[in-house]
């Protein structure tokens, strides 16, 4: 076998293990191990908090489906951390201090993580939830999330969000059907023991746990790292349950996609000691394989691609695989052409959202090799539609 052959075949076998040979590697496990959560009813004092920077148009909506949750009003408070905002999001929340909810202010701006961190100060609850200033709960959502504090090896639990794209865009089905994607990682992951990846918009940790991050550490990434690190177990509960609005337009995506990878591979690589499969056993393994090749997966993406071009002329197989490929790619480039001229997509989210994401994680490693780090980002955009429940 050839230099060339060798590269094509690992890198096409390495693409293989990262999209679908560990989902089936770690839903065979979860069937063996098989890891329940002795969840109970459990009503432990609760203190949601909510990061804002300028979020007028999404906040309002937000406290009041919050105010609705089916959980005991004298066992939770509601903390509002406006980050530096201009607009009328301070005097929205303020409207609601007669029933309870608290206003902090964080001047100047320094970002959601130094949010958190000034807002956990403040926290009386035993149980701190994380929700995005535009994220709805689901009215039972709490009590799901809580009831697996119950079991005192769990430390941290996180939700299922549900992106709403009522326009059908290629980058909002594309963000659904990966959100899909994660969360039946998610659920194998939980009953081998912890899961890697959490959403953030409906998360909580007993804020016994809760460590001060950097500013410009990923608050959603870092903590339930932390929480592993500790001994305790960080789960996924799919009936805890929160909406947001994906985002419409590529670019805005894009950026979001470069900044989630950009934050993650800083943070993999101070909390790398969690790759010591010594001492953190398959939990190494769970973030080898869904994080750091996940994020890597642009590498071995175009080893095969240019190899198969190559090898072209070689044999049948490497034809039939550049071929494939390069339909394939093109796909994602229609997709792409498609969405900017107002045109229908059909399955080309696929295709387009698979690169899209690739190509953002190939920016942010070249963004971390420069040594570049994100603290404050403009807020998601888009429109919620009253759809609290």
């Amino acid at each position: 076998m050839s230099v060339m052959s060798f590269l094509f075949w690992l890198s096409a076998l390495s693409v293989l293990y990262i999209y679908a040979g560990y989902p089936v590697l770690i839903a065979l496990i979860a069937r063996i191990l098989n890891r329940q959560v002795r969840s109970a009813e459990y009503l432990p004092t609760v203190s949601i908090v909510i990061p804002a920077h300028n979020e007028e148009g999404f906040i309002r909506e937000t406290l009041q489906n919050k105010l609705h949750l089916h959980y005991p009003p004298d066992h939770l408070e509601i903390i509002v951390i406006s980050d530096g905002s201009t607009d009328h999001t301070d005097i929205i929340v303020r409207e609601f201090a007669p029933q309870g909810i608290r206003l902090l202010r964080q001047d100047p701006r320094q970002g959601k993580t130094a949010a958190l961190n000034r807002a956990v100060q403040d926290a009386r609850g035993e149980i701190l939830v994380f929700s995005d200033a535009n994220s709805l709960f689901d009215k039972d959502a709490l009590g799901y999330l809580v009831g697996n504090f119950a079991d005192h090896a769990v430390g941290y639990v996180t939700g299922r969000m549900i992106y709403l794209h009522p326009g059908e865009s290629v980058v909002g089905s594309g963000c659904s059907a990966y959100m899909r994607y994660e969360n039946v990682l998610r659920q194998a992951e939980s009953r081998v023991g912890s899961v890697v990846g959490v959403n953030g918009g409906i998360d909580a940790v007993r804020k016994a746990l809760y460590e001060p991050l950097r500013e410009d550490q990923q608050s959603d990434f870092v903590l339930p790292l932390t929480v592993v690190r500790k001994g305790y177990r960080v789960i996924y509960e799919p009936r805890a349950q929160s909406m947001e609005n994906a985002l419409e337009r590529p670019d805005s995506e894009y950026k979001m996609r470069v900044r989630v990878a950009l934050r993650a591979l800083h943070a993999i690589m101070e909390m790398r000691s969690l790759l010591n499969i010594c001492r953190f056993g398959i939990f190494s393994w769970q973030l080898m394989s869904h994080k750091v090749m996940r994020y890597m997966a642009f590498l071995p993406l175009i080893i095969t691609y240019s190899s198969s071009l190559v090898l072209f002329s070689n044999a049948s197989i490497y034809e039939i695989g550049f071929i494939l490929q390069s339909i394939f790619y093109l796909s994602a480039l229609l997709g792409w052409a498609l969405t900017r001229s107002g045109g229908r997509t059909g399955l080309l989210y696929v295709p387009f959202y698979f690169c899209l994401l690739n190509v953002a994680s190939a920016h942010a490693l070249w963004k971390a090799i420069r040594g570049t780090r994100t603290v404050v980002w403009q807020p998601r955009a888009g429109l919620l539609s009253g759809r609290a429940r």
